[in-house]
């Protein structure tokens, strides 16, 4: 038995439209560095609720590698899709925020839902505000939010639990894979926190210390403060949706895998999801990885082995198979 995973990053939207028997639409958004891009949006629940995938509007997947910069990179985009979703009545949006190109903070998001940013001397900031202008904001008015946006519930569903600021912020950790310097690192880190005590400020709590704000550039952080709004674990809301526990407990063996195994791969990711609920279970279970990365030993607390397929990519049908084989082999 094939079941399709997820965890809040790249395929979630597939994944839950599929397994709900929903339909998909399409409308057209700026990407991140404002080029026009087609997105697909889902409709499941007799279209009461929308699933929108961060990574299909703002992905690092459409920015070709030598464009990649999160100081100028935005969710305006994804701003754009929500205000669609907002304004078609819609009662709850499921938006899963992995695989940004971003670190924002969702400052441009926030922007296509009709709010404002002024700078120090009164100016109005342009639109498409990226990472590397957060500091720049002295006073945000959210002067035209979608109609109905009070009464929709926003599921934002994460695939780390990283807070939004710090030495596991979402700039220290993830801007350097999405093309920062040591120097921009910083600059992103500093707008993010002083993005988030404008936020605070408005809301009266604190929300940047959040488990799983620093996901997708911090994006969740204006949804948690001015809205409905709640984190979850985006692996636990595909698994329910899916049936995944009901199929592992009727298993002989379990097959997971993905891309690079590291110590990331137990904070929220589907391998060390699947491998909890396999020792809960007691059934073995195997992770076959792309490749591996530091910390990817402490996989071994919840599965039974790890193999790599140290293959080209072109290859990876026919070394899936091979390894595969041979693992469920020496288990059972």
């Amino acid at each position: 038995m094939m079941i399709p995973m997820a965890d809040g990053g790249e395929g979630t939207l597939d994944v839950l439209v599929d397994a709900a028997g929903g339909n998909r639409r399409r409308v057209t958004a700026h990407g991140p560095m404002g080029e026009p891009v087609d997105v697909t949006g889902g409709l499941i629940h007799q279209a009461s609720t929308a699933v929108i995938e961060l990574a299909l509007v703002a992905g690092y997947a459409l920015v070709p590698a030598g464009r990649r910069d999160p100081l100028r990179a935005s969710t305006y985009g994804l701003g754009e899709v929500l205000r669609v979703a907002v304004e078609g009545e819609i009662e709850e949006i499921i938006l899963a925020v992995g695989g940004s190109a971003t670190v924002d903070g969702g400052a441009g998001m926030m922007q296509a839902l009709g709010m404002t940013f002024l700078d120090r001397a009164g100016r109005v900031l342009p639109p498409r505000i990226a990472g590397g202008s957060l500091a720049c904001i002295d006073r945000l008015v959210w002067d035209k939010p979608p109609v109905n946006i009070e009464h929709v519930q926003f599921t934002i569903a994460c695939d780390v639990l990283n807070p939004a600021c710090g030495p596991n912020g979402a700039a220290a950790v993830f801007a350097p894979q999405k093309g920062a310097d040591a120097e921009g690192v910083r600059l992103l880190d500093r707008g993010l926190s002083h993005w988030a005590s404008l936020l605070e400020q408005t809301c009266g709590r604190t929300i940047h210390d959040e488990p799983g704000t620093g996901a997708a550039g911090a994006v969740a952080l204006p949804l948690l403060a001015l809205t409905s709004a709640m984190l979850v674990p985006g692996v636990d809301l595909v698994s329910e949706v899916t049936g995944l526990a009901c199929s592992i407990g009727g298993a002989a063996l379990v097959v997971t895998g993905e891309g690079r195994l590291d110590r990331q791969s137990m904070m929220g990711k589907v391998v060390g999801a699947v491998g909890r609920m396999c020792k809960a279970a007691d059934v073995p279970c195997v992770a076959i990885v792309g490749a591996t990365g530091p910390g990817a030993e402490a996989c071994l607390e919840v599965v039974d082995q790890f193999a790599t397929l140290d293959a080209p990519r072109d290859q990876t049908e026919t070394r899936l198979a091979e390894v595969a084989e041979k693992v469920a082999q020496e288990l059972l």
